[in-house]
């Protein structure tokens, strides 16, 4: 038995090791003007770009390790750790069935958002990889706390190195799309704060197990549900609510997009399902109506907006928001499918978002010097390679099947028709106006004639590394929705026990 408890003792420091291994990536970089003022024949080991690289690879084995040594029978926190009296609170981290796979996600992303700025980034370097592995360790530890108070903090603490990222490496409107994000996310949360110190005053602790075995009144949890809904609605974003994504995006450097679309837009979705949904149930059901209409309203909007820009960063993020007004309905229909479909569709799009915002900014605009689609046209003939990667990703954008989208998007279309019906069924033209517009957007850059005049030389095809990571995106999009059975068998057990507990 005590081999046992010590092989569960070195399991759970896995999850401190997550948090710990940037930091150390930190210190290496930070300390990196002094080893290369040394010298030494090794010194190409202490680049800034190659430390921070490892780093985030030491971290996605950590992940592998966990998610290989994870017990998906139980839906109990696992490899929990207690630090007692930190800062007033006691610290807990641990992970569950559906914590793990933002955890994943997190942990690859990070990597192809350091490579995807690997030759395009001359300047200010160090910091540049201080902020991504700093983001690192802040967005893990939003997935891995079990205390409502620390999400909040850590929920809050990505805003300033995101706002230094834009503010020092974006384009041209950098700093007003930096204190976009910064106030209107800043003010959104504010609601979530004056909620968790409602809690904390009647509950006495923000402990994830203590607060969810407590009844509220119903006014209590009225003013609880629309203080911490809003602070999600922004994130995710809704309609009005969703200014500060798209200049974050456009302004945004391209692993700052990537790092936005791919994990800091799932930040709401975790939220919804680890606060409201054991927390408040019932008010998730009353007003569900209201959540759906916002839901319908945002995803026309956002696909109509889409059709009509020709700016390929401000379309990937305007479909940005129509799938994640999908993956909202999806978690508040209250249904085993839909929950799932809704997780299943924020992985998806974390993947599928990334590669095209990498084929846009990390390959046409590096090349071109533009975003505007009128420039564009005839790639097909010049970038074969790049022309079928980006068009599985654009199928993958379009939910067609045998992609992970798909799987999303079924999933959490059917939840929302399961639960109301007709706004489920306005909800799923999403299928036709996601079509539209990305298959229009392909259909513009790659064919629509010959090569554009506005080009003086050729652009050249994907280099090894750029195919490496689309392939990686490609590939993770294709296998899961063949074989989508290691995301829906992991998320069954514990969606069931929430859906029923509630």
């Amino acid at each position: 038995m005590c081999g046992k408890y010590w092989y569960i003792y070195q399991l759970s420091m896995l999850l401190l090791l997550l948090l710990l291994v940037p930091l150390v990536g930190i210190l290496f970089i930070s300390l990196s003007v002094s080893f290369n003022r040394l010298d030494l024949n090794w010194i190409f080991i202490f680049d800034e770009k190659k430390i921070a690289l490892i780093t985030s690879l030491i971290n996605l084995l950590i992940s592998f390790i966990i998610f290989i040594a994870f017990d998906f029978s139980q839906n109990q926190f696992q490899f929990v750790q207690e630090y007692h009296k930190f800062s007033f609170f006691h610290l807990y981290l641990g992970i569950d069935g559906i914590s793990i796979y933002f955890v994943l996600l997190t942990t690859i992303i990070i990597p192809v958002s350091l490579l995807s700025n690997w030759n395009s980034l001359s300047d200010n370097i160090r910091p540049y990889t201080i902020i991504i592995l700093l983001l690192e360790m802040l967005l893990l530890a939003v997935f891995l706390v079990l205390d409502l108070l620390f999400f909040y903090i850590f929920f809050e603490s990505i805003l300033p190195p995101l706002f230094i990222l834009i503010g020092l490496f974006g384009s041209y409107n950098k700093v007003r799309a930096s204190f976009y994000l910064f106030l209107y996310t800043l003010l959104g949360s504010l609601f979530l704060l004056l909620s968790i110190v409602t809690i904390y005053s009647i509950v006495g602790t923000t402990d994830y197990k203590a607060i969810f075995k407590i009844n509220f009144n119903y006014f209590t949890q009225v003013y609880l549900f629309w203080g911490i809904f809003i602070a999600f609605a922004v994130k995710t974003p809704t309609i009005f609510l969703n200014t500060w994504l798209l200049k974050a995006h456009v302004e945004s450097p391209l692993g700052g997009s990537i790092i936005l679309a791919g994990i800091v837009l799932k930040l709401s979705l975790y939220g919804i399902i680890r606060v409201i949904i054991p927390l408040l149930p019932m008010q998730s059901i009353d007003y569900i109506n209201i959540i759906y209409s916002i839901g319908v309203i945002t995803i026309i909007y956002a696909s109509i907006s889409t059709l009509r820009t020709i700016d390929v960063k401000e379309l990937i993020a305007y479909s940005s928001v129509s799938h994640a007004a999908v993956y909202l309905l999806g978690v508040f229909s209250n249904t085993i499918q839909g929950i799932e479909g809704g997780v299943t569709l924020g992985l998806a799009h974390g993947f599928v978002s990334s590669g095209l915002f990498i084929c846009a900014g990390g390959v046409l605009y590096d090349r071109s010097s533009t975003r505007l689609i009128t420039y564009y046209k005839g790639i097909a003939q010049l970038m074969p390679l790049f022309s079928i990667v980006f068009f599985i990703l654009s199928l993958g954008n379009a939910a067609t099947p045998l992609t992970l989208n798909f799987i999303g998007e079924f999933l959490s279309l059917y939840g929302a028709f399961e639960r109301l019906p007709l706004l489920g069924a306005f909800a799923s033209c999403s299928i036709i106006f996601s079509a539209a517009y990305t298959i229009y957007m392909f259909n513009r850059i790659c064919f629509a004639g010959k090569y554009s005049k506005f080009f003086k030389y050729n652009i050249p095809d994907l280099n090894k590394r750029e195919f490496y990571i689309l392939f990686t995106l490609v590939a993770l999009t294709i296998i899961l929705g063949v074989y989508p059975a290691p995301i829906l068998d992991g998320l069954h057990y514990n969606v069931s026990c929430l859906i029923y507990k509630t």
